[in-house]
């Protein structure tokens, strides 16, 4: 079996595309694919029937905390499930299954599903693979398997399932009302679905292609298959950019292509060309062609506007992004990083803007129309965005300029205040500032406790008000109208107060009488958007030369996300996931003065690059004062790390240490081109759990984050645990027992999971109900990080797909244990939560128990 990795064309960002990963079969892919082809010969549509809906039987919002009666009965007592009138005891009171049924469309609309459950079975003549096409719901179980959900009813759900003869089970949590599904047979057992295509226009030296999604409808795993591409009819497909890739047994996936661009300039006929994809698998005899399709492009001339696409390091994934070029050509010109709102792509962000002369407008797309509330990978996105678009319109990067509108006003705030030296000036419309001030994370809350608090501390990047010193590093203006029925305008008025205590380069305008979107006074334009007033602001203002920066006063919540501000870098806290804060003053004169204070940071860095590396260095640091030189270090740094109440010069940190290159808290492990590893050392009761929960994050990240993640078996983990020389993130499913991989990964690990319990350093916790989530620094590598997700049980494995990872502003900690009582009684079911130290050991960490008060954070 091949295991190639190429990159996509050494264009889209200079990064891989996801690389090969090999998983082998068990039968005869001819004989797989003949007997597959002829389950769907004949095979007809398929409706559901015995309908019964639940009101909602408990909550999470934004948090790992999942309070759901339901999901606990069916733990804890063998669920088959419901009977009409069927009671589901809650705190107090009770909920009843109750009769309901489906349109002819497949569809219903009840009240019951805003929150609630569906259930409903369906009867098949025969085993056979089918697609359930649902819609309406945050996620269902068929047959006891979970599957991801079509929340924003996008329909782009169209899922391959296994039907077993006779009746099958469909669970389907619901979200706001309404609710379809059906079943309809598979057109070929592997197949390209062009509903979810991401492509990019043909403009430029910009890299040509894209990405679509390949359906495997077949219960066994297909490997080493690409898309190649023609154009022009007579032209021979090629093989130079495609990526081999492969999927699960019934599971989804996007693959990348890319094109030819003169050949394709050759070919287009109106400024479009017709493109074929032939998706292609790699046999021992030869190429076998599993399905084609043709897509369109536009073909378009230098200085229109266009999409483009690059690579995403996250998962290896494409993305894409809107540009609405200078109207007057030029070198260095300006570059306005626009965020979308909810619900809006990119291409319609960037339109909503008129051509500038001395600048470009750049739309990235939040990985998805609603994306991640520009937080976590729709931050990634922004900012590789920023780097690929740069590069490609060889933009000045000190005239850089970050706006948006509504839920991309939110992205400017976030974004804005954690990387305040890449921007000269930030302009949020409609925006609101956090979870915690416009909803979602404290709707439903329980009481605070110990927990509640490691767990408000795990999404502090999330507080964008805690963060707000920092943007008086740039230029800000805040538009808002007055009327505003969506974002309300006490949003804007609340930043201002904020700012107004600090900030001297800020403007505020309240539009008299404009809701949440307002056009110009013609009713051409998006004033609201394109405000001209605003954009004269950007254009006065740029981002100073690091050398020209005499004062830095830097916050940062995690330095793994945001750490560095001109010369300053923030390397570790003392207390993580709350703000750490260094003020920094720099004098000048014959020895290079600084005056620093800090607040809740254990080690931090001055930059000498920008100074003169050969004169002394004067400190008065939180009262101490120090006196030393630069190291020599290729640039030239000065380290410093406190310990207890006194600080010290020291050698820059090893990288065995947490600091922004590898750091916590358990989402961070999602990211460098992130590798999902299923266990099969476990019973078949255990491997099955495993494969369905790594299939479950790979399809819910590409419904909610557009992307493309390899998931591959423990026995396949040596051939794929590193991209072109780089060690990737590995998420682990399962547990020392069941996943092959433990032992080359975590067998130094301070957790420990095994089929009867849970060892966190010199503690044990017993028993097989248990589940839990942790990170790690990978044994192999300075920089890459491994994830576990694991059960110590059919109880704990059960318990262990309740959280959903990819929620915006939901923190999880680096490690998170807990029990199936949480179904019941939220934190209270929680055994254990907190931080590694900084040295990754559990002793000079700081952890919640569910037996004992909290402890007092050690010092470094």
């Amino acid at each position: 079996m091949k295991n190639q990795r190429r990159k996509l064309g050494g264009a889209l960002r200079k990064s891989a595309v996801v690389g090969l990963v090999a998983v082998a079969w068990i039968a005869s892919g001819v004989a797989v694919a003949a007997a597959e082809q002829a389950q769907t010969d004949g095979a007809e549509a398929l409706r559901f029937d015995n309908v019964l809906v639940l009101p909602p039987v408990g909550f999470s919002a934004r948090s790992p905390i999942r309070v759901d009666f339901l999901e606990a009965q069916m733990i804890e007592s063998g669920w088959a499930g419901p009977k009409e009138g069927d009671e589901i005891k809650l705190q107090s009171g009770a909920a009843r299954w109750e009769k309901a049924a489906l349109d002819e469309r497949g569809a219903i609309q009840h009240n019951a599903l805003r929150g609630g459950y569906l259930f409903a079975t369906v009867k098949s003549p025969k085993e056979q693979v089918m697609l359930l096409e649902v819609s309406g719901h945050t996620m269902c179980y068929f047959n006891g398997e979970p599957r991801t959900g079509d929340p924003y009813g996008n329909g782009l759900t169209r899922l391959p399932v296994l039907l077993r003869e006779g009746k099958n089970r469909l669970l389907a949590r619901c979200g706001r009302g309404n609710f379809s599904a059906r079943l309809t047979p598979p057109q070929k057992p592997v197949f390209l679905d062009l509903r979810d295509n991401t492509l990019g226009d043909i403009v430029n030296d910009a890299p040509a292609g894209g990405a679509v999604l390949v359906v495997n409808a077949r219960n066994e795993p297909l490997d080493d298959v690409r898309i190649e591409t023609a154009v022009g009819g007579g032209v021979p497909f090629s093989e130079q950019w495609q990526q081999p890739l492969d999927l699960t047994p019934l599971s989804l996936r996007k693959v990348p292509f890319q094109i030819d661009k003169e050949e394709a300039r050759k070919a287009a006929k109106d400024e479009v060309v017709e493109v074929e994809l032939r998706l292609v698998r790699q046999e021992p005899a030869g190429k076998e062609t599993l399905d084609t399709a043709t897509i369109k492009l536009n073909v378009v001339t230098k200085g229109q506007p266009h999409g483009e696409v690059y690579a995403s390091s996250v998962d290896g994934s494409v993305q894409s992004y809107y540009v609405i070029p200078a109207s007057q050509a030029g070198e260095n010109l300006a570059l306005v990083l626009t965020l979308h709102g909810a619900g809006v792509d990119a291409p319609g962000q960037a339109r909503s803007y008129g051509a500038k002369s001395w600048a470009h407008v750049v739309a990235p797309t939040n990985r998805r129309p609603f994306g991640f509330d520009w937080e976590d990978w729709g931050r990634i996105d922004a900012l590789e965005v920023l780097e690929s678009a740069q590069e490609s319109l060889q933009a000045d990067p000190r005239r850089t300029y970050l706006t948006g509108h509504s839920m991309g006003g939110h992205g400017v705030w976030q974004v804005g205040a954690l990387y305040p030296d890449r921007f000269a000036a930030i302009g949020p419309s409609a925006g609101w500032i956090s979870f915690e001030t416009y909803g979602g994370r404290r709707q439903q809350q329980q009481p605070s406790d110990a927990v509640t608090e490691i767990l408000r501390r795990s999404a502090g990047t999330s507080d964008t008000a805690k963060l707000a010193q920092n943007y008086a590093m740039h230029g800000v203006y805040v538009l808002h109208g007055t009327e505003d029925d969506n974002v309300p305008v006490g949003q804007a008025r609340a930043m201002r107060q904020i700012l107004a205590q600090f900030h001297r380069d800020f403007a505020y305008y309240e539009r008299p009488g404009a809701g949440h979107w307002w056009d110009g006074p013609d009713g051409q334009g998006a004033d609201c958007v394109d405000w001209p007033v605003m954009f004269d602001f950007f254009q006065r203002r740029e981002i100073p030369k690091p050398r020209d920066v005499t004062q830095i006063n830097f916050s940062t919540a995690n330095p793994a996300v945001s750490h560095k501000c001109h010369w300053l870098s923030i390397e570790a806290q003392i207390k993580q996931g709350e703000a750490s804060t260094v003020d920094a003053q720099f004098r000048g004169g014959d020895s290079r003065r600084f005056t620093v204070k800090t607040t809740n940071v254990a080690r931090f860095t001055l930059d000498g690059q920008f100074f003169d590396p050969h004169l002394p260095i004067d400190l008065d640091i939180d009262g101490q004062n120090l006196k030393g030189s630069w190291l020599p270090n290729q640039p030239w740094t000065m380290t410093l790390a406190r310990h207890g109440d006194s600080w010290s010069v020291v050698l820059a940190a090893p990288p065995a240490l947490k600091g922004p290159h590898r750091h916590g808290p358990f989402k961070e492990a999602f990211r460098n081109y992130m590798l999902f590893v299923y266990g099969t050392k476990g019973n078949e009761q255990e491997n099955a759990w495993a494969l369905s929960k790594a299939r479950f994050d790979a399809e819910t990240f590409w419904y909610r984050g557009n992307g493309s993640v390899d998931v591959v078996p423990d026995t396949q983990f040596e051939s794929v645990k590193s991209l072109q020389g780089l060690t990737r993130n590995v998420i682990l499913y399962g547990n020392a027992d069941t996943n092959a991989a433990w032992e080359a990964l975590l067998k130094q690990s301070p957790v420990q999971v095994r089929r009867d319990g849970i060892t966190v350093g010199q503690r044990e916790l017993a028993g097989g109900d248990l589940a839990c989530s942790f990170i790690r620094p990978h044994p192999k590598s300075d920089q890459a990080l491994v994830g576990v997700v694991a059960g110590t049980g059919p109880a704990g494995n059960q318990a262990a797909i309740a959280p959903n990872y990819f929620i915006s502003g939901a923190g999880y900690p680096d490690l998170l244990v807990y029990g199936t009582r949480m179904l019941r009684e939220g934190t209270k079911g929680v055994r254990v939560a907190g931080f590694f130290g900084n040295d990754w050991s559990i002793e000079q960490g700081e952890f919640v128990w569910s037996d004992e008060p909290p402890q007092e954070t050690k010092q470094p």
